[in-house]
């Protein structure tokens, strides 16, 4: 992985993070450093399955940044809708 990969991952991520809060209908429940955090580290992982799955991994590629910003986006609205709510019966 290059550092130009891990600063599109980053960027990705704290973009999909700040935007992904916007996504889930309400009030929102997750602190903003949570869907931020969320989002650079999903998007790192984006990051590592895109290599896997053949992308060069070479800079600031279209593919790359498709895949990071998707696995972003999931995870940043998992959390987002699942955070601060309690099972309780």
């Amino acid at each position: 992985m290059t550092v130009a990969t891990l600063v599109s991952a980053v960027v990705v991520g704290l973009a999909v993070g700040a935007l992904g809060r916007l996504a889930v209908p309400g009030r929102p429940t997750a602190p903003l450093w949570l869907t931020l955090v969320v989002g650079v580290v999903a998007a790192l992982a984006g990051s590592v399955v895109a290599r896997l799955a053949g992308a060069n991994g070479q800079g600031f590629r279209l593919v790359d940044v498709v895949v990071q910003a998707g696995v972003a986006g999931v995870g940043v609205v998992l959390v987002a809708a699942t955070a601060g709510r309690s099972d309780s019966a």
